[in-house]
């Protein structure tokens, strides 16, 4: 053999030889994925929303499923995803790969699901009365004691929780805005479209219904937020579509030109209000995601 022959054998070894190791080192350093993803058990941002305990569901059967990057409620559930949204107290700006929902076994089951009594004894001496329940994150309405309607609801987190007690509704503002509390770009302070005051603090804080974003947990400083898609696409154009609208259905209910003179959407106080009942307590969090059967 020549020498340029030997010289070219021995280059083409020593590269097979560098990228055997290569390869290698990237194997091990990138092991090829075996399963599916999961969310983490140590999920202290609460993105699993399995963790998150509601009494009124257990009769009904559901199962985790954890969001992939190409899935949105509308792929997988297509016309409810709007039932399975409301099931999950949360909104689509917030459905996101790597998180986990709650998704129904049999999606009849939760067509129609409220937490809330058909029936409340103590509203049915009252035209108009808004019962707000913390443990299940969800507010009804109701005419002389019977449900009119009803919405999740996303209210006070740990350590800036939602008073409890009996209330009225103080004030109207279609277009509030947050004097405390701006947007996550800090670019504007938060919108608090179709508020209703219903009460004042000792440190002076109002608390407010109104819209804002429902990220499936208590997550506000005290307010009890609902839907508004059509605040969501103004402030943060998602979604395209906007469907929600239970901040505005509360706020025509409650304050509306219907039972009051015309809104000209400036901070007004009303007289007479209707009763806010604000009850219960944070609902509770597993350490660990359930068992599933």
């Amino acid at each position: 053999m020549s020498n340029v022959s030997l010289r070219l054998s021995r280059k083409i070894a020593l590269i097979f030889f560098l990228t055997t190791i290569l390869v290698g080192f990237t194997v091990l350093r990138k092991p090829s994925v075996t399963h599916l993803p999961g969310a983490s058990p140590d999920d202290y941002a609460k993105e699993d929303l399995t963790r998150i305990v509601y009494p009124s569901l257990e009769k009904i059967r559901w199962h985790a499923h954890f969001i992939q990057p190409d899935q949105t409620l509308e792929s997988l559930y297509g016309n409810d995803w709007i039932a399975v949204a409301r099931f999950n107290r949360i909104d689509r700006r917030h459905v996101y790969p790597g998180m986990t929902i709650k998704a129904p076994d049999i999606i009849e089951d939760i067509r129609s699901y409220t937490p809330m009594p058909t029936l409340y004894k103590p509203a049915e001496h009252h035209e108009k009365y808004i019962l707000v329940d913390i443990t299940e994150q969800w507010l009804g309405a109701y005419e002389y004691g019977k449900l009119k309607f009803s919405t999740p609801a996303a209210t006070g987190k740990a350590t800036t929780e939602t008073p409890t007690g009996i209330f009225r509704v103080l004030t109207r503002h279609l277009k509030h805005t947050s004097s405390l509390y701006k947007t996550a770009n800090d670019e504007e302070q938060y919108p608090m479209d179709n508020a209703l005051r219903f009460h004042f603090g000792k440190d002076n804080v109002s608390y407010w219904i109104h819209a804002r974003d429902l990220p499936g947990k208590p997550a506000s400083h005290g307010c009890i937020g609902l839907y508004d898609e059509e605040m969501q696409k103004r402030v943060f154009n998602t979604p395209d579509r906007p469907v929600l609208r239970d901040s505005q259905k509360l706020y025509e209910w409650a304050a509306g030109e219907n039972e009051y003179e015309d809104d000209s959407g400036d901070l007004e106080e009303l007289e007479d209000g209707p009763v806010v009942e604000v009850r219960g307590s944070l609902p509770v969090y597993l350490d660990r995601p359930p068992l599933q059967k």
